[in-house]
């Protein structure tokens, strides 16, 4: 078995190379539908295996400056609290296999479907941080790092039931609120967020023995060679083909966890 969590490893790589979203929204529901994976160990595993590998993504943005930093520290001044109370409140209220598996499911499947409408919506909410006549619009400067918080809170909540909501979602997300932001620095900040995020999120889960280390390593073994690979090749493929066909895939799995 350990050989198919490996090449299913480097498949999801592959996919988060070429496409650039995060790798929860496939892998968790992949282990949890395909190799009957408990939803709880399937999050909390794949919570490490993101934070590892998209460490290296830190460095890479950082050396090229497409990292904003404060808006980084905005995010986890929601995310990482909210990360935290979300694990703590997991363990207070010790619930069996049956409603952990229940909850989890339900929240990744609504974590699922916001992500592929956040990709299939991107470009019109893009249009909706920009005024008619294309002057920039802002939330007020009063307002903005409240619903920067405030942002990085919700996301905390999903990524550390579902594992899903870092990647496509948190992206949209900024490029609304930060419509002044290249989108390599919208791209490099939530990559910067989503490291301690996943890690804080996925020590938690570790904590609460929901992470198999022996398939960490095997996926990781597949996905790292995957990443590299996609990541090269995703040059030559539309955006527009590649939004539509992952965002179809993506509501047919929520949907498929939803009847589960």
């Amino acid at each position: 078995m350990d050989w198919l969590y490996t090449f299913s490893g480097f498949v999801v790589g592959f996919i988060v190379g070429v496409t650039g979203v995060g790798g929860g929204s496939l892998m968790t529901p992949l282990l949890v539908l395909v190799f009957g994976v408990a939803p709880a160990t399937a999050v909390g595993t794949d919570l490490l295996y993101a934070a590892l590998t998209k460490m290296g993504g830190i460095w890479a943005h950082s050396r090229r400056g497409t990292v904003d930093w404060r808006v980084v520290k905005l995010l986890a001044l929601g995310s990482l609290p909210a990360a935290l109370f979300s694990m703590a409140l997991l363990h207070h209220l010790a619930l069996d296999e049956k409603h952990l598996k229940a909850l989890i499911t339900s929240v990744l499947s609504v974590a699922l479907v916001l992500t592929a409408l956040a990709l299939l919506f991107k470009p019109y909410l893009q249009k909706l941080g920009r005024s008619p006549d294309g002057a920039v619009y802002e939330l007020h400067a009063h307002h903005l790092p409240g619903a920067t918080i405030l942002t990085g809170a919700v996301l905390g909540v999903l990524v550390t039931l579902s594992s899903v909501g870092a990647g496509a979602l948190g992206v949209v997300v900024l490029l609304f609120l930060y419509p002044r932001l290249p989108t390599t620095k919208i791209v490099g900040t939530d990559i910067a967020h989503a490291v301690p995020l996943t890690l804080v999120a996925g020590l938690g889960h570790a904590v609460l023995g929901t992470v198999n280390y022996g398939l960490l390593g095997s996926l990781l073994l597949g996905s790292l060679p995957g990443i590299y690979l996609g990541s090269h090749l995703g040059v030559k493929i539309p955006e527009r083909v590649l939004r539509p066909i992952l965002a179809a895939m993506l509501i047919l799995i929520g949907g498929k966890l939803m009847v589960s």
